[in-house]
């Protein structure tokens, strides 16, 4: 009778044991974020600059009207947690490339006739090129996590800026197309 319980359970999928196929998973964490209207957005990990990332991030948040953002934790359905990183740097590059040639003759002097001969030929080619560009970059991973502590979301976004604004608002931006875009698959699954 065991075996044919165990075969039961196979063929039906059930068990308490047997984890969920991945597109299950995923499903699962994408409903979880329809159950979710107040958001709390954490401090990032990350210095000086993940500050601004989190109220870049917020604004974006707040402009995409998938939730209620909001600044006390204990209403929230979901913390946004994570970490990211804005850089301004300067990146140089120098390079050198260098062609020389010499070539000399000459004939040896005699006392009888006085004669000499000499000739000569340089030719030689230097190029050097020093560059300095400015670079900005930012990331972010960020994850969405419920108030039993299970992450229901999460991406990881990066950005060398945009034609019309900086890197760090690039990256809140995608983070938050991502979400909507997840959001949407969400309410197709229902």
């Amino acid at each position: 009778m065991f075996p044919m319980t165990l075969l039961a359970l196979a063929l039906t999928g059930a068990g308490a044991d047997a984890p969920p196929l991945p597109p299950a998973i995923e499903g699962i964490g994408l409903r979880q974020l329809l159950t979710v209207r107040r958001v709390y957005v954490d401090r990032l990990t990350g210095g000086e600059t993940a500050a601004q990332m989190r109220d870049i991030l917020i604004s974006s948040m707040e402009g995409a009207k998938l939730f209620i953002v909001t600044e006390n934790p204990e209403r929230a359905d979901a913390t946004l947690r994570g970490g990211a990183e804005d850089l301004v740097f300067t990146d140089v590059h120098t390079s050198n490339d260098s062609i020389n040639a010499h070539a000399n003759f000459g004939t040896p002097r005699t006392s009888a006739s006085q004669r000499s001969a000499s000739a000569g030929i340089g030719l030689g080619e230097n190029e050097s090129d020093h560059s300095a560009e400015r670079r900005h970059e930012a990331i972010a991973a960020v994850r969405l996590v419920n108030k039993d502590g299970h992450v229901i979301w999460s991406t990881t976004q990066e950005s060398q800026g945009a034609k019309f604004h900086g890197a760090s608002a690039d990256v809140a931006d995608k983070i938050t197309a991502k979400l909507k875009e997840d959001f949407e698959k969400a309410r197709k699954l229902q």
